[in-house]
């Protein structure tokens, strides 16, 4: 099993998240970062490039093997999904189409969402923008694990474990924890998702279907990319809430990495966040940072001073902690 982690809750702070005050400063000092504020108008472009590679792969990999359906799902398939999903982040932002266009955005995140096979488009921007708006409250952001989780999963076994089925707990914990009435764009979302799942088993098979849905579940978890769900916000310096990342694989992740400068300045796209480090260097430089995704997967699953517990947390008005 491991060892077991040390720490047996939440770390519990009453002041409030960091970001909207480094704005403000940042601002005051780099007026000039408003420029970069806007949409990226070669993020449909990706998006469609992305997608049609996926779609043209399934008509070779349903004439291969089991194995070399797996290998290319974990190392290509995968990847690119994972690309896509963070495509749908940035389209959550409506940095597409920008914000004068939202229905154009959530059209192009639900075309974006078909070879990720699970139908998450629409739902996520609004459980998204939330946890930027309200980061570490304990109901309304659920990018934080739930406590059952960390107590199930609290040896380097179980975070192991953890780690792999994160997609499901990724997914699944804001039904459980924050359910909320379904929109009609998440109807058609959801309906459509499954209408393109059916096509692809029925015309191109199991192989064609399982390199999609293995390749979404096998990147978000114990894969290079998905280090970015560990390494944003889980804390490897007390005190220290959101952490970036500055290494190669932000080509893979419209510049995911950079998640300080993404949580201050979120209207800024993937594509114009090293220019906010660029402008305000004083405000980034000093702040602990990742330097491998890889390293980050590693030393949270082997490291018991850090787990699912090791995230900041705040309380909601109207809910108390029991101490």
């Amino acid at each position: 099993m491991g060892q077991h982690v040390s720490r047996t809750d939440f770390e519990w702070t009453y002041t409030a998240e960091p970001h909207a005050t480094r704005r403000k400063e940042i601002l005051k000092k780099h007026p000039e970062i408003k420029e970069l504020f806007g949409n990226d108008p070669h993020l449909k472009w990706w998006v469609l490039v992305l997608v049609t590679f996926q779609f043209l792969s399934l008509f070779v990999v349903r004439g291969l093997s089991w194995p070399w359906v797996l290998i290319l799902s974990y190392c290509i398939g995968g990847t690119i999904n994972h690309s896509l999903m963070l495509a749908i982040h940035e389209i959550s932002h409506n940095l597409a189409f920008g914000h004068s266009r939202p229905l154009s955005n959530r059209i192009l995140g639900i075309f974006a969402n078909f070879p990720i096979v699970l139908p998450f488009s629409v739902s996520f921007k609004g459980y998204h923008l939330e946890h930027h708006k309200f980061q570490g409250d304990e109901k309304l952001d659920t990018d934080i694990p739930t406590d059952l989780e960390a107590k199930l999963f609290c040896t380097t076994l179980g975070k192991m474990v953890w780690m792999f089925f994160q997609p499901l707990f990724y997914a699944l914990r804001p039904l459980i924890t924050y359910p909320k009435t379904p929109t009609m764009l998440e109807v058609i979302n959801t309906t459509l998702q499954l209408g393109f799942n059916f096509l692809v088993f029925y015309y191109l098979g199991g192989k064609a279907f399982t390199y999609l849905a293995a390749g979404s579940l096998l990147a978000m978890g114990l894969h290079p990319v998905a280090g970015h769900f560990i390494s944003e916000h889980y804390m490897f310096k007390r005190g220290f809430e959101t952490y970036s990342y500055y290494g190669p694989l932000n080509y893979l992740t419209f510049n995911v990495g950079y998640h300080n400068e993404h949580h201050d300045f979120p209207y800024v796209p993937g594509c114009r966040l090293p220019k906010v480090k660029e402008l305000a260097p004083e405000f980034y430089d000093e702040l602990p940072q990742h330097n491998s995704w890889v390293k980050v997967i590693y030393d949270f699953i082997t490291d018991p001073s850090i787990g699912p517990y090791a995230r900041i947390k705040r309380k909601h008005a109207g809910y108390s902690k029991v101490e």
